[in-house]
């Protein structure tokens, strides 16, 4: 952890969605570094309760909450238990996504809705839930993970379809809160070594893993470090897009 003087989330809370592991998991370890009470949400309540002791190992705080951001009722108790815990809620990290990256026809419809309930749905569900508390507050940020996909046309038609709608709400979204003093950042990272392929069917994987090649991936760490540029600015400052690409990826 950072002396205690240097860190600049002292004091406040942050929820992040899909930190089970990645880009989610990255990020909590991060905001924890800074001084931020973490919780920290998934489906996978084993790989939170490790991360919870880890950041409480390095000195931080963190609650582990389990909750699908797909069901309404577990992402709205997740917003309200973190307000029950701690008072306020300063940062909502909405990290939680899934994607099959192929054509159209190679996309099956169960994968069409599995994309739209996380990728969409599972931004609105916490969002909606978190808006009040802020706004009583007067002030909070809200983190959306987007992809490199929802800013440039990618052949994965559905995946693109959601991320662009992502990207999209998120900058609507600044527009309509901003006066409230709630900041919107949409960030948007290209290829970054997860298990996002892991979730793929066999064949859509192959052919990810054989189009990235040897290319170096971002690492989740690049990606938090790319959050906490934006949650760390002072409070009149909005970074609303943050765009990062491997240096290689086209």
């Amino acid at each position: 952890m950072n002396n205690p003087a240097n860190r600049r989330l002292t004091g406040r809370v942050a929820l992040v969605t899909g930190a089970s592991s990645g880009i989610g998991e990255a990020t909590a370890l991060t905001l924890a570094a800074e001084g931020a009470r973490v919780v920290i949400a998934a489906r996978r309540m084993q790989r939170l309760i490790d991360l919870a002791d880890r950041i409480r190992q390095s000195g931080g705080e963190a609650r582990p909450i389990e909750a699908d951001v797909t069901n309404e009722t577990q992402a709205s108790n997740m917003v309200r238990d973190t307000l029950e815990a701690f008072g306020r809620l300063d940062l909502l990290l909405n990290v939680a996504g899934i994607g099959v990256a192929a054509p159209f026809q190679n996309t099956t419809t169960a994968e069409y809705r599995q994309m739209v309930d996380v990728n969409f749905l599972g931004l609105l569900y916490p969002i909606h839930a978190a808006l009040p508390a802020m706004k009583r507050q007067g002030n909070g940020h809200i983190v959306i993970v987007s992809s490199g996909t929802g800013r440039y046309i990618h052949p994965s038609t559905v995946y693109s379809g959601t991320k662009h709608a992502a990207s999209a709400m998120a900058e609507s979204l600044r527009r309509e809160i901003g006066k409230d003093w709630i900041r919107v950042t949409s960030i948007e990272p290209g290829a970054v070594r997860t298990e996002f392929t892991s979730h793929m069917r066999d064949e859509v994987r192959a052919s990810v893993e054989q189009r990235l090649g040897d290319m170096v991936q971002l690492e989740s760490d690049d990606v938090a470090a790319a959050i906490l540029y934006a949650v760390t600015q002072p409070p009149h400052v909005n970074v609303n897009i943050l765009t990062i690409y491997p240096t290689q990826q086209p």
